[in-house]
């Protein structure tokens, strides 16, 4: 590959219009011409909708290991060896996951968290050195409900984040809570501490997904208030909301349910996914005169390239122009702009510019349902 090559892993959801099985995808990007160049099946297997390369491992071919979730009522969590041309083979059986439909997995250097939407469940699973997973996940579990008796019936884990204060932190869409959960303590036992609510968002916030700002301070995206809330640290790991920041322009009475947020590598940039209207949300890091919580400055909303953007990711490394991001989103639904008789949803190559926030969309590429995108770490 050259030096402006990235290599992509993408989860998926199941597609009723695809011609080929579900599973996860490679996909290989020139960032020098903004546009894809190759894309193929990597390996079929159910509901990948979430996926993890091993941390601190190379996962690009010919080592390193990727974990995909497996997104049913009954949950699993599967490893897969990475192999020299980037196939990928199963490092043992799939496990249970912990709990029902997990729609996210972390890695770390001796085992794998998911999150399980379903039941409200961390499922906590220990790794052998090779990568393998060495057994079915131990349950960590939320309790709890929200206003919103539709979407919050129940707990409804969504994300995982390290957050370098001595744990992990889980965001609950249906508790309106973070849940700090101190995994090392039994990381090979379901004993230990149980988790505790370390963030109180405000009722029917749900909150979804969570990024590290600078100096500690967190941003959570509200899946069903659709918002960005600044958390700022206190004592015993716990967090404050301190602002809430609207995550798009776009009007009041149109459907607007946010999925991932991102912050750029220097900090200076917050992103976020806006699904219904549709669009990349480009938001600047103002820092504190006080060196407390950053203010977060709405720049822009561009269009996606597509239908439903349910993840997307931040290209690094070779490539880079300093005045530009590149970003990959994952657009989940089919387009009806290219509707047509097989699966029109498909990834969407961006290019966004630093001072303005605007997005330049530069290729389009058609896959059954993409949920995930995962670059591929290089060597």
């Amino acid at each position: 590959m050259t030096v402006a090559t990235h290599a992509l892993w993408i989860g998926t959801y199941p597609h009723p219009a695809a011609d080929r099985p579900e599973g996860v995808w490679h996909v290989e990007l020139d960032a020098g011409q903004g546009a894809f160049t190759r894309a193929r099946l990597a390996v079929e297997t159910p509901s990948p909708s979430f996926l993890a390369a091993a941390a601190g491992a190379d996962a690009g071919p010919g080592g390193g290991t990727l974990y995909a979730v497996d997104e049913r009522e009954h949950g699993a969590v599967s490893a897969f060896a990475v192999g020299l041309d980037g196939t990928l083979s199963p490092r043992g059986a799939a496990v249970p996951s912990g709990g029902s439909s997990p729609c996210y997995v972390l890695a770390r250097d001796t085992q794998v968290l998911v999150a399980n939407y379903g039941d409200g469940v961390l499922g906590v699973v220990a790794t052998e050195g090779s990568g393998a997973l060495a057994g079915p996940a131990h349950p960590q579990p939320h309790s709890g409900s929200g206003p919103d008796v539709e979407r919050q019936d129940g707990p409804h884990a969504h994300y995982v984040l390290d957050d370098g204060r001595g744990g992990v932190l889980v965001s609950d869409l249906g508790t309106d809570a973070l849940w700090r959960h101190a995994v090392d303590a039994h990381a090979d036992s379901p004993g230990g501490a149980p988790p505790r609510v370390a963030a109180t968002l405000p009722p029917g916030t749900g909150p979804r997904h969570v990024a590290a700002l600078p100096g500690g301070h967190l941003v959570v995206v509200g899946e069903l208030d659709p918002a960005l809330f600044v958390l700022s640290p206190v004592a015993d790991g716990s967090y404050d909301v301190v602002a809430r920041h609207e995550a798009t322009r776009a009007p009041q009475g149109s459907r607007r349910q946010p999925s991932h947020v991102e912050v750029t590598a220097d900090g200076t940039r917050v992103l976020v996914a806006v699904r219904g209207v549709d669009v990349l949300a480009v938001h600047a890091v103002v820092p504190a005169p006080d060196g407390g919580a950053a203010v977060l400055e709405h720049l822009a909303d561009s269009p996606v390239g597509g239908a439903w953007p349910r993840h997307f990711a931040v290209l690094t490394g070779p490539g880079r122009d300093v005045d530009h991001d590149l970003v990959v989103v994952a657009n989940q639904e089919d387009d009806p702009a290219r509707a047509g008789d097989g699966p029109t949803s498909g990834l969407a190559l961006l290019r966004v510019a630093r001072a303005d926030g605007t997005a330049e969309l530069l290729d389009v590429l058609e896959l059954p349902a993409p949920a995930c995108v995962v670059e591929v770490p290089r060597a």
